[in-house]
């Protein structure tokens, strides 16, 4: 599993601060897609289980939330990266262009976000999305979270 990016991001999950691990070799290439760089597997370096462990570490106690920006078709180490994130007590988070997950994966998800991008519906911003943010464990549907309101 080879990574692109690590930052920490603020309103890709609301209320938290996370770690976000942009991952490569996503299969789904949507049409506009911000990050191609992404598309093929062998780009960006591996994500070893020591720069993982080293990056949860130096942000104990500021990030509060370990998100994988894709990676679900690398199943075990995704699932190894989540288990050792939550023992570390980090909630964890999915963005996947992808409409299902496995429950494998789902098992060691705090939230999931799912439906690939579709310029003419927009991000979890709009009304009209196709992309759902969910709470793994009550399934419930998250998006008004990321609406903007407006103020009269």
């Amino acid at each position: 599993m080879n990574y692109s990016t690590i930052q920490i991001v603020l309103q890709e999950v609301p209320g938290e601060v996370s770690i976000c691990f942009s991952i490569c070799g996503c299969k789904v290439h949507c049409e506009g897609c911000h990050s191609p760089i992404l598309w093929k597997e062998n780009n960006g370096q591996k994500l070893t289980s020591t720069i993982f462990q080293n990056t949860l570490i130096k942000y104990s106690g500021f990030a509060s939330c370990v998100l994988f920006m894709g990676g679900e078709w690398n199943k075990q180490e995704l699932i190894s990266h989540l288990k050792y994130a939550q023992k570390k007590g980090y909630k964890t988070c999915l963005y996947s262009g992808e409409d299902k997950i496995e429950k494998s994966i789902l098992n060691h998800l705090t939230w999931i976000k799912t439906g690939k991008w579709i310029s003419e519906k927009g991000g979890l911003e709009s009304l009209t999305t196709n992309q759902k943010f969910l709470e793994v464990q009550t399934n419930k549907k998250l998006n008004h979270l990321f609406l903007k309101t407006i103020k009269l």
